[in-house]
């Protein structure tokens, strides 16, 4: 398998970093929750420790732009150094769900700011190192769309606005890109989103069918929107489809209107079948951007995703890496309980953080089951 996204590790870490207001009004910022603006340094180690040596982390716009085109780079330059002394690999989120306060997302003068916002990272980045620079520049553009556009449940808390918001955040990744090439060439790009597939119930009317069926299309929106296949007037291009990521937990696939369904189920579409229909779609390396279960069910969750890895690998499909989110536990978006779903908890005053062992020992076996399915050029 020739490796094309260009990761130094098959498995990455990924650092929960979502930044947006909840309804309460309370500024989210789970990077520092977790304190791994504190400890990043410690954390990246860790991670070379079991061999990872890429991660997904991100960059927080609302600390770094406090007032319109001033930029204070203080809460970014330690985890940049920080990478570079541990030869870290990182995949930057220059939006994850969060933006200044004075912006209205849906303005002309949001997509001017990010621009701006994103050829200034740019220039930090080229700064202070000469490796190709690694970017997401809009985390999960379809997912957000709903949840902020639609559903009304992530800030603005909009609804009936999906479709303009997904618009939006398609001009949003474009400008951005474009701003970003204009200062780093050689700067790769990851198109984030979550894959599903929702199914009609059995005794679901046609229009329930239907509705399901487009529910599911759905899924490729923000992709097909970034690559000109979908309202090409928005200016979409293949160049801006570089690498596509895809985000898939437990709850991924459901009955229209309904519950989720789990891989027991009759009507559970494998995931290596899903893999192979988004690599079918666009022709672009593939990896696993987000994926992971909470409690004692880590390990198994890990060994299914795995399975699926390794039968899409044997099938063709190029898929080239899997990033176990989030890496560390965390506190709750909504109620701040104390969510066990990475790989290491909560630290203590010098950084030290306990490893959830089950886990760790399913990393390894599965890293010593998946290395010889690499060719030598491939990573890790």
């Amino acid at each position: 398998m020739q490796n094309e996204c260009g990761l130094r590790s098959f498995f990455l870490g990924g650092f929960e970093c979502s930044s947006h207001r909840r309804r309460d009004g309370k500024r989210l910022d789970l990077i520092a929750a977790t304190q791994h603006d504190r400890f990043c340094e410690a954390d990246y180690a860790r991670l070379h420790e079991i061999g990872v040596s890429s991660v997904r982390d991100g960059i927080r716009w609302h600390l770094i732009e406090t007032c319109p085109h001033r930029y204070d780079f203080s809460s970014l330059l330690p985890m940049l150094k920080a990478a570079r002394k541990t030869s870290m690999q990182v995949i930057w989120d220059l939006f994850h769900y969060g933006w200044p306060d004075d912006l209205d997302i849906f303005s002309s003068e949001f997509l001017g700011r990010f621009a701006a916002f994103a050829r200034e990272v740019a220039h930090v980045m080229h700064n202070e190192s000469d490796n190709v620079p690694y970017f997401c520049p809009v985390n999960e553009i379809s997912f957000f769309a709903w949840g902020a556009g639609d559903f009304g449940v992530l800030n603005p808390f909009a609804r009936g606005r999906g479709q303009e918001l997904k618009a939006q955040l398609v001009r949003a990744a474009m400008v951005a890109i474009d701003s970003i090439r204009s200062v780093a060439p050689r700067a790769r790009f990851v198109q984030v989103d979550p894959v599903i597939n929702v199914v009609g119930a059995p005794d679901a009317s046609e229009a329930e069918q239907n509705a399901a069926a487009a529910h599911t299309r759905a899924q490729f929106d923000a992709w097909d929107m970034l690559s000109g296949r979908l309202w090409a007037d928005l200016g979409g291009m293949p160049e801006y489809l570089d690498i596509v990521g895809v985000n898939y937990y437990v709850h991924n696939q459901w009955v229209y209107g309904g519950k989720f369904i789990e891989a027991s189920d009759p009507r559970y579409k494998p995931f290596h079948q899903i893999l192979s229909a988004v690599y079918s779609r666009y022709s672009r390396p593939v990896f696993i951007a987000e994926t992971g279960i909470e409690d004692e069910r880590r390990p198994e969750w890990l060994r299914y995703i795995c399975d699926e890895v390794v039968e899409a690998i044997q099938r063709g499909i190029p898929v080239e890496g899997i990033c176990l989110y989030p890496i560390l536990n965390y506190p709750g978006w909504d109620d701040e309980r104390h969510c066990h779903a990475g790989l290491w908890d909560s630290c203590n005053g010098s950084g030290d953080r306990d490893i959830y062992r089950p886990l760790a020992e399913e990393i390894n076996r599965q890293r010593q089951r998946i290395q010889p399915l690499l060719l030598p050029s491939a990573v890790a």
